[in-house]
């Protein structure tokens, strides 16, 4: 089983979870969870990570991620796929936007909020967009995703340096995610949504990744034993 192939049924399996769950949450399944959820993560978490996780609302933006993403795939020397991934990071914000239209889930109200400078706004004012699913949620795990494949297929680097990395990606992922809810900007159904979505996109961005030599070699020796053996058995069966 080819690894394009793996990340293809990834993906999908991921976008059709994304489309049951959107479902669900416009069903309005998730409403006592999603509330439950973020009194308890702003009860148990100290208001002193007001500001970092609101610095984290900056970085996740779609601007700031456009430009990472640009620099990444230069840097690599990968502009065919660095193309299709922008096409999917756009695919990504199109889908939003479509659910945030039609899927009804309104946000957490403003007296939620604990962005750090935040327009302010009625204590209880309630916005009238919806907000499934999180883009910043999305945004990072399409970033990470297609991290984690670049360092699951680089060659350059020791089983070292790959834990470490991964590492760092897996505590950026769980910061950004929990700052969502314990924020107030999303409820943790949007940020599973925007998970769900961004990784799926991730994974079809990875099938367009450049094939090192030796899993080239590899796949070309597969091939040739395949067309090898079927035509043995065309021979057998005219002997036959």
């Amino acid at each position: 089983m080819s690894r394009r192939f793996i990340y293809f049924l990834s993906g999908s399996i991921l976008f059709l979870f994304f489309l049951f769950f959107s479902y669900l949450v416009h069903k309005n399944l998730f409403t006592q969870f999603d509330f439950n959820t973020t009194v308890r993560l702003q009860d148990h978490i100290s208001s002193r990570f007001d500001f970092p996780f609101s610095l984290l609302s900056t970085i996740g933006q779609f601007e700031f991620m456009a430009v990472i993403l640009i620099i990444l795939f230069v840097a690599i020397k990968q502009i065919r796929a660095g193309i299709i991934a922008m096409a999917f990071f756009i695919g990504f914000h199109l889908i939003e936007i479509f659910g945030k239209t039609f899927v009804h889930h309104p946000p957490p109200p403003e007296f939620m909020l604990r962005t750090q400078e935040m327009k302010q706004s009625p204590m209880y004012y309630v916005q009238k967009l919806n907000s499934y699913p999180s883009g910043h949620a999305g945004r990072t795990m399409f970033f990470s995703v297609i991290c984690f494949i670049l360092i699951y297929q680089s060659k350059r680097l020791n089983l070292l340096t790959k834990i470490i990395l991964a590492g760092l990606l897996v505590f950026y992922d769980i910061t950004m995610l929990i700052s969502r809810v314990y924020l107030g900007e999303h409820w943790t159904s949007d940020v599973i949504g925007g998970t769900l979505l961004g990784s799926a996109l991730g994974f079809f961005t990875g099938m367009y990744f450049k094939i090192n030599s030796r899993e080239r070699d590899r796949n070309e020796e597969r091939v040739k034993k395949t067309r090898f053996f079927s035509k043995y058995k065309i021979e057998v069966k005219k002997v036959e």
